[in-house]
């Protein structure tokens, strides 16, 4: 249902180097480029950083990123701790989502809740 979102960040190449870092575990890298608005995705962009474009702050927003195995969560996790990501919650199981559903949680360094997860079961 969704084709892509867009989400507003305080430094756009600061921003893009936490996604290529985290992103890479997932699949995902940079596919477009235009200075400070950046598309990341699979085989087309759907995940879009941009310079903030409105008065205050950019408000918090929660993105989840598909993982094909835990693995990925995993690796996801490790690469947003080493680009300065902060944990939410480590990897693991959250049997109140589903029996199979394996998720990591960090906040990007603009503060957005960070997800990735798998839903299939090891």
């Amino acid at each position: 249902m969704i084709d892509h979102i867009s989400v507003q960040v305080e430094d756009p190449a600061a921003s893009a180097a936490f996604y290529d870092r985290v992103l890479a575990p997932l699949g995902g890298k940079r596919l477009l480029d235009f200075g400070e608005v950046i598309g990341f995705g699979t085989a087309q962009p759907t995940f879009w950083i941009g310079p903030v474009t409105t008065e205050g702050r950019a408000r918090e927003v929660h993105i989840a990123f598909t993982a094909a195995t835990r693995a990925g969560v995993r690796a996801f996790h490790a690469a947003a701790v080493e680009a300065g990501g902060e944990v939410l919650h480590e990897p693991r199981v959250w049997p109140e989502y589903h029996p199979d559903y394996y998720g990591a949680f960090v906040r990007d360094l603009d503060g957005n809740n960070v997800e990735a997860v798998c839903h299939v079961p090891e």
